[in-house]
């Protein structure tokens, strides 16, 4: 039987006895093994792996002895509790055991979790899982989460509440990075909010969202697109020191006014601009982008982006200008521009 995406948190959650096995398939590896684990852990609980009650094997073994599954499945183990038999890598070659498998399984067996790439509608393990009425067949897709995958991460990781802002930071995170990182970001979440009161907001997301590794070019950004042209200075000083070329501040210059100039032509306004970026912008990055897309409405962006392609064009050629000097002087037109509150 298919399980349907959104059901699938509250499925891995509680384990169904009567459950004979799951096939867990998709094109992503560290997905499906992410929805691999939740199973394991919310169905044999935290202590399964330690206390010895999965058996794991590979495919090709038991394609080299089928008694192997059958015998794991009905093994008695020497901890109590529910038992897991993991069959990993499995094609089409195994749906013939496998068949059998799940017809002679027994409430009291270990239960069956398959995993498996992508496999097509035509596939015989999928049609063999998604016909099983009791057993249940899970395609892992790779679109971002959705809402209700962030509340479980968050519920998983115990952060508590998370106000509708914070909520939309997460969203916007969750559809630029992996699942993998969502998940840190959901306990580092957890441990920056330890024993305080009150919902998480975005100032708490962004506090624990991952850090630019280019925050110093961030800054001069920020400075040429708020206008303020004498924060410029020592800023380009410190890049520069840093042995940031002015060729990759002025790439830099030009991806961010593109952006701007594509929130500010949004039909819908400024603010749907921002909202329709990609990658998405989250936390107070979303703030300054809205008030810098506000300063430089179209018609300015416009001016903004010739100036910075002249400047890319002299840096580029063979005359010898002073670079670092003369991409500060495009900056500064740009902040005095951005300064400039005149529609």
């Amino acid at each position: 039987m298919k399980l349907a995406p959104r059901e699938a948190g509250t499925f891995l959650a509680r384990r169904d006895p009567a459950c004979p096995g799951i096939l867990i398939f998709g094109e992503d590896v560290m997905r499906v093994a992410m929805r691999r684990a939740a199973l394991l852990e919310g169905w044999l609980g935290p202590e399964a792996e330690a206390e010895m009650r999965i058996a794991r094997i590979a495919a090709a073994e038991a394609r080299r002895d089928p008694a192997a599954v059958n015998d794991a499945l009905r093994a008695t183990g020497f901890f109590a509790g529910p038992r897991a038999v993991l069959v990993e890598d499995a094609g089409d070659a195994l749906a013939p055991l496998l068949a059998t498998v799940l017809q002679e399984w027994r409430e009291g067996d270990a239960t069956l979790v398959v995993t498996a790439g992508m496999l097509p509608s035509r596939s015989a393990l999928r049609k063999l899982f998604e016909g099983d009425r009791r057993a249940r067949a899970l395609a892992v897709y790779s679109d971002p989460p959705g809402r209700a995958e962030v509340e479980e991460e968050l519920r998983r990781a115990g952060t508590g509440p998370v106000d509708e802002a914070g909520m939309r930071d997460l969203l916007a995170i969750a559809a630029a990075t992996d699942p993998a990182e969502l998940r840190q970001i959901a306990g580092k979440l957890a441990l920056y909010r330890l024993g305080a009161q009150g919902a998480a907001g975005p100032e708490d997301v962004a506090a624990c969202a991952p850090v630019s590794t280019e925050a110093a070019l961030d800054d001069v950004l920020d400075a040429v697109f708020e206008g303020r042209p004498h924060a410029l200075g020592p800023l380009m000083g410190r890049l520069a020191a840093q042995g940031t070329t002015p060729v990759t501040l002025c790439i830099a210059a030009q991806r961010h006014v593109r952006r701007l100039h594509a929130a500010a032509s949004h039909p819908g306004g400024a603010e749907a601009g921002v909202g329709a970026l990609r990658p998405p912008v989250w936390g107070p990055g979303r703030e300054r982008v809205l008030r810098q897309a506000r300063r430089l409405p179209r018609a300015r962006a416009e001016q903004a982006l010739a100036l910075l392609i002249d400047c890319d064009l002299d840096l580029r050629s063979s005359r010898p200008f002073p670079a670092h000097a003369l991409v500060e002087r495009c900056l500064m037109r740009i902040a005095h521009l951005s300064r400039d509150e005149r529609k």
